[in-house]
């Protein structure tokens, strides 16, 4: 059975709806499941499984021995966001073949599409990280010591959006790999603040050899694979989609990039948040919004330039 795992709770339901919305556009039928970030999900898992039919996790047992053995085997501050970890249930869970997508994705062409390249590969992923050598994945301790070949380092990749199959890993594997990343932090860079991604590429560029980059095998097409960065200017909308030229993106990942109003293609975020939900985007109309974050900059500079000039003026008095 192939499907989609994805990782939410209630603080990202409006991301997760937008997510979803986008996919069930074009597949909407493939399973998905709902991974807990946390206790507090019960709100996205009811909204998302009303709307979608998305599914709970249904080993939450094992979501909570996963959870507990990976705070046994990372001291107290190893990893930024522990919860993060928890997307590794998507080897052990009931799917046999998945892509897992973070919630601030949004994901156009029928997902079964993606998954087909499963046929080449065990893990598979789409995004151009390579190019950035191993920023916010491995330390320069990596290639120095030989840890993996530079052939291996090609394969570095962002841990938003990636796809395997249940065969791929064991449990026994999976403990046995965290453990050897527990006692080498020195190989990682998490000074962007990372948690999961630095150990995730440990974890395939160790356990899993048949690894697939989709960019990369279609680098010599007709039609390489656009981008997929919310960060890129340049993409257009058109539609439902935006573009890179004349090639429809497969996904836009803001991926860091701020996701609110005023941010690069929220128009099309907006669109997908609300296109199933009427309700929400009446209840959104009549919200107050928030400041963004430059006009609360603003506000600051305005509020110390006050405070300078009655300083200044109860010196000069």
């Amino acid at each position: 059975m192939r499907g989609v795992y994805i990782v939410a709770n209630d603080k990202v339901q409006e991301n997760a709806i937008a997510l979803m919305s986008s996919l069930r556009r074009y597949d909407p039928d493939i399973p998905v499941f709902l991974i807990p970030f946390n206790d507090e999900h019960q709100a996205v898992a009811t909204r998302l499984a009303d709307l979608y039919d998305v599914q709970l996790f249904p080993d939450l047992a094992f979501l909570a021995d996963l959870t507990t053995r990976i705070g046994e085997i990372f001291p107290p501050d190893f990893l930024a966001l522990p919860n993060k970890m928890r997307k590794l249930a998507a080897w052990f869970g009931p799917l046999d073949e998945f892509l897992y997508i973070d919630t601030d994705i949004l994901f156009f062409p029928p997902v079964t599409d993606t998954l087909a390249y499963l046929d080449q590969a065990d893990f598979i992923w789409c995004d151009y990280h390579y190019k950035r050598g191993l920023e916010d994945v491995f330390s320069a301790v990596v290639p120095k010591q030989n840890i993996f070949s530079p052939e291996a380092l090609q394969d570095v990749f962002n841990s938003g959006l990636w796809g395997s199959r249940k065969s791929a890993l064991s449990l026994e594997k999976l403990y046995g790999v965290l453990t050897e990343c527990a006692a080498h932090r020195e190989y990682f860079d998490f000074s962007s603040g990372t948690t999961d991604q630095p150990i995730m590429n440990y974890l395939v560029l160790t356990a899993i050899s048949r690894r697939l980059n989709i960019v990369r095998a279609k680098a010599a097409s007709l039609s390489p694979e656009p981008g997929s960065w919310g960060g890129s200017p340049h993409f257009e909308r058109r539609g439902e989609r935006l573009f890179d030229g004349d090639r429809p993106l497969r996904y836009l990942h803001w991926a860091g990039t701020p996701m609110r109003p005023g941010s690069p293609y929220r128009d099309l975020w907006e669109h997908y948040r609300y296109l199933d939900d009427q309700e929400g985007q009446a209840a959104a109309a009549i919200k107050p919004q928030k400041p963004s974050g430059f006009e609360h900059i603003k506000a600051q500079i305005k509020t110390q330039i006050k405070a300078l000039l009655k300083a200044a003026s109860i010196r000069r008095s």
